[in-house]
């Protein structure tokens, strides 16, 4: 399904159809405040593991991020975050940033058996991040990408739709999306690294 919310003003009764279908274990595509999203309940097994099929790679290798709703929120899936640490993600976000966090025990468990890490982003986006807080929990997100050589993500949530609906549950649209991801900075080693760099700006 095609479900339309207004950006500044999500009606209360989409994001709950938006939660119920992540409730039943369904996969979404949603904005947010970079480009279009694919994810679902991070602690719906078989949800992720189609996220892994859509996206064609194994779920144990997968570089998925969570969604949560705000920085306490954020708190509940990673551990030992330093004061600098918490300043620097309390300059950026919400923003389009994914921060490389020491995973928390409530991080389950498939996410961390390669590795002790989780990324985890707060988009400046009023409809994900209505969902996620209505949820109740983070949502696991990876990047929505286009099959054109030239364009490397989809900015159309229709077309996203046309591509995807046959796979997915829901295509959540929520206006045009970006075609620049977010600005990936780890923070698990002594001084926090720009890995990649997107659409959010920040001095370190």
């Amino acid at each position: 399904m095609l479900l339309k919310i207004h950006p500044d003003t999500p009606g209360q009764r989409q994001v709950q159809h938006a939660v119920e279908i992540l409730r039943d274990g369904g996969v979404v595509i949603f904005p947010t405040d970079t480009v279009y999203g694919l994810g679902c309940d991070i602690f719906n097994h078989k949800a992720t593991e189609r996220v892994a099929h859509i996206k064609g790679i194994h779920l144990e290798k997968a570089n998925f991020s969570f969604i949560c709703h705000n920085l306490s929120h954020l708190t509940d899936y990673a551990k030992h975050i330093n004061n600098p640490t918490f300043k620097l993600m309390k300059q950026c976000l919400p923003g389009p940033f994914t921060f490389i966090l020491e995973a928390s025990n409530n991080v389950p468990r498939i996410f961390r058996s390669r590795k002790k890490t989780i990324g985890i982003r707060v988009p400046d986006n009023n409809i994900i991040l209505e969902i996620v807080r209505e949820l109740g929990n983070a949502i696991l997100t990876t990047s929505v990408h286009d099959e054109d050589e030239v364009l490397e993500y989809t900015t159309d949530p229709e077309l996203i739709y046309d591509h995807y609906k046959n796979q997915v549950d829901a295509v959540i649209h929520g206006g045009f999306g970006n075609n620049v991801p977010s600005t990936v900075i780890d923070c698990t080693g002594p001084l926090p690294e720009i890995v990649r760099q997107g659409i959010g700006i920040v001095e370190l």
